[in-house]
């Protein structure tokens, strides 16, 4: 009894750990995976900030409260006392930056906001990308973990048979050994797959919250069109990010070059004398002279139109560096396409043949308990293999589609 407990309790385990998962579709998880996560809501904040800043970024700067005392005698028969020019003044003084230096700051805000939803998109899209790669990888490994379950238990049937054969002195005693290491073999491929699995839901918990996620459905298609993908490569969100940086640069330029422009200030105030010489009542104007601007104002604007042509450098090598990585994901693809169909089309129906063959051939006499064990094992083991090429396949497929046209959809 207690060796019947032990052997049913890993099922057990799996029947009660099955009731509690939460069954999660691929296209599920890719729009879970965009709406509740803290990235991507740090980005929003970070895009509603940019925004908010932006209702105020062409504004006059605020006005200034002056008051004092102006013309007190410091020196002389009248030190310290009032006089007909002494008086007690308070004013408003306004600073009006120039026109073209407001429309420059409006256009930097633009351009800020425009990074700031750059990478919001960014974040969305690794989001995604990282939702999808889980989900595939738990998706194999619980058709892995069937495949070797199915195979554990059709050789666990043979056990009794081989015991029997060997009491009978039909088998020698040694293959009943060999017979309990091909089950220890297929234990230690399905508790790494297991393994395989956990690892997998805690990926995918990352991104959907979800505990113990059980993948269901059909997994994405492992075709893609590379032709038609190549031409969406400036619209993945790195290129995205890098024009937002060419934009903001531009604005700096057009910030720097409107100190060439004169500013202007305004003032008023209203002066309180002694009751016998009367109140003053004043207006002022101010406006700069940019009369030095080879030695202030043009060097800056150099340096901001050299950060607008790094910027654009940045963007062509990351074009670059995207069309390269484009070309090696596509190999990937194609290489691991061309291995699963391989496999599935020549491999596969090899070893179901002998499979079939070493049974057919043991119920005639004609072949070893253990060539039938042997023949069951390489096949559970091909199969899993080739659902790891077909993985491979389906990730390259997913992985190129998700960054290169999936976010522009």
């Amino acid at each position: 009894m207690k060796r019947v407990w032990w052997t049913a309790l890993p099922v057990l385990l799996a029947l009660a750990s099955a009731s509690n998962a939460q069954s999660v579709a691929y296209d599920d998880a890719l729009r879970a995976a965009v709406s509740d996560q803290p990235r991507i809501r740090a980005s929003e904040l970070r895009l509603d900030a940019r925004r908010d800043v932006a209702d105020a970024a062409d504004e006059l700067p605020d006005p200034k409260l002056r008051a004092g005392l102006r013309n007190l005698p410091a020196t002389g028969p009248d030190l310290l006392d009032p006089t007909m020019m002494t008086a007690f003044e308070i004013g408003v003084d306004q600073e009006i930056p120039n026109l073209t230096e407001r429309r420059a700051r409006a256009g930097l805000a633009a351009a800020d906001i425009e990074r700031a939803s750059a990478e919001l998109s960014y974040a969305r899209n690794a989001a995604r990308l990282g939702a999808g790669r889980a989900w595939i990888s738990l998706a194999y490994a619980q058709q892995a973990e069937e495949i070797a379950s199915d195979a554990l238990h059709e050789i666990e049937r043979l056990v009794p048979l081989a015991r029997s054969s060997v009491a009978a002195g039909t088998a020698r005693p040694g293959e009943s050994l060999e017979v309990r290491r091909a089950v220890l073999e297929v234990e230690d491929r399905r508790t790494q797959i297991r393994a395989d699995m956990q690892t997998a839901q805690a990926r995918l918990a990352r991104y959907i919250a979800v505990e113990d996620a059980l993948a269901v459905g059909p997994p994405p298609s492992p075709e893609v069109n590379p032709e038609q993908l190549s031409a969406t490569l400036e619209y993945t969100p790195e290129i995205v990010l890098a024009e937002t940086e060419i934009r903001q640069a531009e604005a700096g330029v057009d910030l720097a070059r409107s100190d060439l422009r004169p500013d202007f200030s305004v003032g008023a105030s209203y002066g309180i004398r002694e009751r016998q010489y009367g109140d003053l009542f004043s207006v002022m104007g101010t406006v700069t002279l940019p009369l030095f601007a080879k030695r202030r104002q043009q060097p800056r604007i150099e340096a901001a139109r050299a950060q607008a042509a790094a910027a654009g450098e940045a963007r062509l090598d990351m074009l670059r560096t995207l069309e390269a990585q484009f070309g090696a994901d596509v190999a990937s693809w194609r290489s691991a396409y061309r291995q699963w169909q391989r496999a599935t089309d020549e491999l596969l129906p090899l070893a179901e043949s002998r499979a079939e063959l070493e049974r057919a051939s043991f119920a005639a006499g004609r072949a070893d308990l253990l060539d039938v064990i042997g023949a069951i094992k390489t096949l559970a083991v091909l199969r899993i293999e080739i659902l790891a090429r077909e993985q491979a396949t389906v990730e390259a497929a997913a992985n190129l589609r998700l960054t290169y046209r999936e976010h522009g959809q």
